[in-house]
Parts: C-alpha cells; sequence; structure tokens
C-alpha cells in the first residue's frame, strides 16, 4: 500500500468513525470518533481471535499493524497541533500563573512519576508481574505528563474558571520536556545502557529547555517579521506552516525539545506577532485556518487511538491491570498537583475546587501511547503498552467526558478561583 492509499484509507475510517459517532453515539467529536474507534477494533480483534481464517478481519489487523504510531505522532500530527493549540493561548494570563504552571511542568511531573512508578510497581507485583522497579519508573514518566492535544480539546466547553484553565493549559504545554527526559533517563538505566548522576539529567534537562527557547523565540519572532503588512493568504499559511514543520524539525536535528519549541513558536506568533506585526485580515486568515486544521487533525489523532487497539496484542490481564493502575495513576496526579500548589504562599487563596478539577483534568492521551510503543524490546513491554492504553482510553472516555459535570457543580458550590 502507498502512502497516498494509507492516508485515504486513515481518513475514510475516520469520517466513517465521525459519521456513526454523530448519528447514534453523539459524544463530542474527537472522543465519540475514539470510542467508535475502540468498539470496531475490538470488533474485529474479537473477530480474528475466534476465527482466525476470517480473512477480512486478518487483513484488517495487517493494515493497521503498517501504520507507525510513534512516528505519525511524534513526526506529523503533534508539531501541528501543539501549534495550532498554542497559538490561541493568551500569554498574558500564562505569564500571571507562570510559578505554578512551571512548578506543576517540572516539579509536578516528577513527582507524579515517583508515585505512579512505586505504586504501579507493587499493583503489578500482587498480579503476579515480574518487573523491575526501573521499568515501573518508566511507565511513571511516560503516563505523568497531561496531554496538551487532549487537554486544549476538552477544556474549550468545560467551562473551567480563567485561572485554573491557564494553569491546566500552560502545564500540559510545557510538561512535556521534563517528562521525555525522565522517561529516557529512566529507559537507559532499566536497560543498561545509561548510569544515573545529578549533573548528567540536569543537563539534559537544561539542553532541551534553553535550546527549545533559543530555537522557539528565533523561530517565532522571525516569522513574525516576515508576516508584518504581508496582505497574502497564501504565502501567509505557508510561513505558518513552515514554522510548526521545519521548526519542529530543527529542533529534533539540534536535540532539543521540539515540542516545546514549536509551543514557544506558536506563543510568540500568537501574542507579540499579531499584536505587532499583523493586519485584521492576515489574524482572521491564520485563526481561521489553523482552527480548522486544529480540528482535523485531532479528529485523525483520536481516530487513530482507536485504531490502534486492532494492531496491539492485548491479553486479559493486562486489562485487569491497567484498570487496577487508574487509581494510582489518579492519585499521582493529586499529588503532583497539591504538593506544588501547596508550596506557594498563596495557596490559602486557592479554591479546593481548583485542585479536583486540576487532578480530574489531567488527561493523557497520544503522547503517552507513542512514548509507550516507543519503548525497547523487554519482557513486559507489551504488558505496559496494554495499561498505557487503558489509563488512557479512561482518561478519555470517562474523565473527558464527565469533567465538564464536575466543573459545573464546583462552580454551584462554590467560587473557583484558581
Amino acid at each position: 500500500m502507498t502512502v497516498f492509499q494509507g492516508v485515504g484509507v486513515l481518513f475514510t475510517l475516520v469520517a466513517i468513525f465521525g459519521y456513526l459517532n454523530h448519528r447514534f453515539v453523539r459524544l463530542p467529536d474527537t472522543l465519540g470518533i475514539t470510542a467508535v474507534g475502540l468498539l470496531v477494533s475490538a470488533v474485529v480483534a474479537g473477530i480474528a481471535t475466534l476465527f482466525p481464517d476470517a480473512h477480512l478481519a486478518r487483513k484488517a489487523q495487517e493494515l493497521a499493524s503498517q501504520i507507525d504510531f510513534t512516528d505519525v505522532v511524534f513526526h506529523g500530527l503533534l508539531s501541528l497541533l501543539l501549534f495550532a493549540g498554542a497559538l490561541h493561548v493568551d500569554l498574558g494570563k500564562l505569564r500571571e500563573h507562570r510559578l505554578p504552571v512551571f512548578l506543576l511542568a517540572t516539579v509536578g511531573v516528577l513527582i507524579s512519576t515517583a508515585v505512579v512508578g512505586l505504586g504501579f510497581y507493587y499493583v503489578a507485583q500482587a498480579f503476579g508481574f515480574n518487573i523491575s522497579l526501573l521499568w515501573c519508573l518508566a511507565f511513571g514518566a511516560l503516563i505523568s505528563p497531561t496531554d496538551p492535544i487532549a487537554v486544549l480539546a476538552v477544556l474549550k466547553n468545560a467551562g473551567a474558571s480563567p485561572a485554573v484553565e491557564a494553569k491546566i493549559t500552560g502545564e500540559s504545554l510545557f510538561n512535556d520536556g521534563t517528562a521525555v527526559v525522565a522517561f529516557l533517563t529512566l529507559v537507559g538505566l532499566a536497560s543498561g545502557t545509561a548510569e544515573l548522576s545529578a549533573s548528567s539529567i540536569a543537563s539534559a534537562l537544561a539542553r532541551e529547555v534553553i535550546g527549545a527557547l533559543v530555537v522557539g523565540l528565533a523561530v517565532g519572532y522571525g516569522a513574525s517579521f516576515l508576516l508584518r503588512d504581508l496582505d497574502s493568504y497564501g504565502i501567509e499559511i505557508l510561513i505558518t506552516l513552515a514554522m510548526a514543520t521545519a521548526g519542529y524539525s530543527l529542533a529534533e536535528l539540534l536535540h532539543v525539545s521540539a515540542p516545546l519549541a514549536v509551543v514557544i513558536m506558536g506563543l510568540v506568533l500568537g501574542n507579540h506577532g499579531a499584536a505587532k506585526h499583523m493586519s485584521e485580515k492576515t489574524r482572521e486568515h491564520l485563526d481561521n485556518f489553523w482552527h480548522l486544521l486544529d480540528e482535523l487533525l485531532n479528529l485523525v489523532l483520536f481516530g487513530l487511538i482507536g485504531l490502534e487497539v486492532i494492531a496491539l496484542a492485548f491479553h486479559w490481564s493486562d486489562i485487569w491491570l491497567g484498570i487496577a493502575a487508574v487509581p494510582v495513576v489518579l492519585v499521582a496526579r493529586l499529588a503532583s498537583v497539591g504538593i506544588p500548589l501547596a508550596a506557594l504562599r498563596n495557596f490559602r487563596q486557592s479554591s479546593p475546587h481548583a485542585v479536583k478539577i486540576m487532578t480530574w483534568g489531567g488527561l493523557r492521551g497520544g503522547i503517552s501511547i507513542a512514548l509507550a510503543l516507543s519503548l525497547p524490546a523487554f519482557e513486559g513491554r507489551d504488558m505496559v503498552i496494554g495499561v498505557t492504553y487503558v489509563v488512557v482510553i479512561f482518561s478519555l472516555l470517562v474523565q473527558a467526558t464527565t469533567l465538564g459535570e464536575l466543573v459545573r457543580r464546583c462552580n454551584a458550590a462554590g467560587p473557583q478561583p484558581g
């Protein structure tokens, strides 16, 4: 199958999932497409298991296995989706909450990694899985970052206060760098290819973050300069597409955090560039284009999450372990939100509702799945992938669909400051 044919099949399947959801399931588009995709995938996988000679089911599994989910996410969708999300973030509100966002995106991720890793280690032992603590900590690192794509998609209609929304959004946009460094370090330790030292971890994190800031600011301000007083719809769109794709690739070539770099580009263009260098017509063109692209690519990503189940070797024991891991991840999320906020002097001015909403609103998505699928071969790899999938599906189909109701109840119970 050619790349063009593969893209055509993918778009067709996502369109069918979207139509079925719109006509029968009626969940929000992104979540409904995931649900329908999961249902179709489960049916196909079940047929292939019960009837090994079923040609159509086997062909579907072969087709799904040809999709490199990790590559599609990290070298296709992520740059465009992060750029689109950051483009519409109010930098003023983000700056107002910069300290809690910083703590949540750094200290919070490390707390969550430790709590999930330790908790999952004991839960796995109780279920009879023999997996080392280091691999459990690697699972903690890959499941700890909140997914900006999932978070931004759900927060649009959740009704959270601006302060809470700014913190959740900011954290989700910036926590990938910390999580990826922690993940790669722990995978290296677990597989015996790296040695642990505070200086090496600190230098890796500093290189990722500082390098990403330099690349993001340079590309962001450079593109803003090119867009000044420009009134050509096609060229404007091409420049921003080049920012998101070439800028992301440049950051990867320089071995700095590409997700963080593209977020910085989006923030610079959406705030500095829009305010100082763009005409109203240019801003309208860019907003309309990136809003549409954001919606379409989100649908494709969530459809892929549902489809990928066909290609995975799930066992019932992995599913039960994943269900048992859900409360561990939620407790870790509570700790990763509550402890950093408690360390701030203004914590007493914060509503307890904010911690509840931020805990339940810490959604996991395609990034966690992509990291899990990038794990090297080891005895518990398939189990970790299966557990990751269960946690992500719970996050998308339970947490995401009930977040709005939680916010409404918290609003009814009293004011909800950040």
